[in-house]
Order: structure tokens, then C-alpha cells, then sequence
């Protein structure tokens, strides 16, 4: 089962050009399940892809009193990676000092400055989120309900303030693939601790689209495959597509 979420992580690679002979990637590693299978597929991906990279898994504690350390420690030194952990204040500036309503955009934004200023000191060139198809579909909505424009995230993103390029090797992969494949891994994804988890637009959308697709079980394939002939947001690969990338979504 591996295999599928390799196979999809290795043709994104290629597609957008992700990776690079010479590359030292920060793979932003949160805890949750579909991190934790970046990193495990990337790390197995050195084995076979031609170019030669290095990684090194970054995680940033915002600091919240339930955040497991622990299991975080062990799940990496199970698979034998190198990993750094950036402390931070971040919880108690968002809950604390700012009392925020709505933290998750603060938060969001903190945590991100956090990661690249974690992975330029590490010595990184690029930085890797794993941010799924799913995720792809539900930014690309959520940008239309709430902000009123369309827009989702691109696979590769130069972030020229930073010097550092973002990728996003498993937008090929659909998010009940990434939890079949961590229950036979039998992964335990590790909790950042935020009382917030699980409270967000972000799973507001998940409903409307599990609603949705009852009635056409085509809807994520239909959503996504118009955000790629559409190739908004840089979603135009660099090498040509082959038809039916969906992977029978």
C-alpha cells in the first residue's frame, strides 16, 4: 500500500520539478498523519529518485502544555531521520496576549514564519508541506465562500523574501488513501495541544463537500481536475500531464 502514496508523491515530483540534485529539503512535520507520511515517503523516495537531496524534519512546539514531545522523539528515531524541534511562544502570544477569537489565521501565519526562519537556519533551500488533494479542493472553495475570489495554493511556490522554494509532493494523494495507508503503518499522529483543533472553516468545507458528494460521487475528481485545465495559482506542470492523473478518484 506504500507503493500507491510513493507513486503519487514521485509523479508530482516530476511533474512540477520539485526536487533537485543538491537540495536540502525542511519537511515541515506537525505530528498529524499526513506529515508524518510525507516524511516516511520522501525518505524512502532518496532510494530511488535520480536526483541526490538531503532532509531534515522540522517541527515547531507552539508551545501548548498537551503537546506529546515524546511520541514525536520516537516516531522519529524509529525511522532513522534527522529532525530538529523550534520552541516556541507561539500559543500564548495567540491565546494569551492577542486573545484571538478566530486564532487559526494567526497561528497559521506565526507557525509558517517560525518554519522558514527553522529551515534558512538549518541550512535548507526548500521546504516541503503535505498538504493533500483534498486540501487542494477545500482551499479552492473556501477562497471562493469567504473571500469571494478563486485561488488555492500551488504545488511549487518561490518565496523570494526567504530564498526558500515551498513544495507540495502529495497533492496527488487523496486524504482516505493517507489514513488507509497510516493504519497499516500503524502511525499515531501526535496532537499539537491546541483546544482549537477540529473547530475551523476548514472543516466546515470538509461537510459541505462529504454532503455533496453523496449525491455525485464525482465531485472532489471534477473539482480538482478544474483547477488543472484551468492552471490557475501555477498549477501548470512543467512537463506534460498524462490524462487520468487522478489516480481514479
Amino acid at each position: 500500500m506504500l507503493q500507491k502514496i510513493l507513486s503519487r508523491v514521485r509523479k508530482a515530483v516530476g511533474d512540477y520539478n520539485m526536487i533537485n540534485d543538491g537540495d536540502k529539503i525542511a519537511v515541515g512535520v506537525s505530528g498529524g498523519k499526513d506529515s508524518q507520511l510525507l516524511l516516511i515517503a520522501l525518505n524512502e523516495l532518496r532510494r530511488f529518485l535520480p536526483q541526490k537531496f538531503d532532509l531534515v524534519a522540522v517541527t515547531i512546539d507552539l508551545g501548548f502544555e498537551k503537546f506529546d514531545r515524546e511520541s514525536l522523539l520516537r516516531f522519529y528515531n524509529n525511522i532513522g531521520v534527522d529532525y530538529h524541534i523550534e520552541k516556541t511562544n507561539i500559543s500564548q502570544v495567540v491565546f494569551d496576549v492577542r486573545n484571538e477569537q478566530n486564532p487559526c489565521a494567526l497561528c497559521s501565519n506565526m507557525k509558517r514564519g517560525a518554519f522558514y526562519n527553522a529551515a534558512i537556519k538549518l541550512g535548507c533551500n526548500k521546504a516541503a508541506f503535505a498538504h493533500h488533494m483534498d486540501d487542494v479542493i477545500e482551499t479552492f472553495l473556501m477562497c471562493q465562500i469567504y473571500e469571494g475570489r478563486i485561488h488555492t495554493f500551488s504545488p511549487i511556490t518561490y518565496l523570494n523574501r526567504k530564498n526558500v522554494t515551498l513544495i507540495r509532493p502529495m497533492i496527488y494523494a487523496e486524504e482516505r488513501l493517507i489514513s488507509t495507508i497510516v493504519g497499516e503503518l500503524k502511525l499515531e499522529p501526535v496532537g499539537s495541544g491546541c483546544p482549537s483543533d477540529g473547530i475551523t472553516k476548514r472543516q466546515n468545507i470538509k461537510e459541505l463537500i462529504k454532503d455533496l458528494a453523496r449525491e455525485n460521487p464525482h465531485l472532489k475528481s471534477n473539482l480538482f481536475g478544474a483547477i488543472q485545465r484551468a492552471e490557475i495559482c501555477g498549477w501548470k506542470p512543467q512537463r506534460k500531464v498524462s490524462k487520468g492523473n487522478n489516480f481514479g478518484l
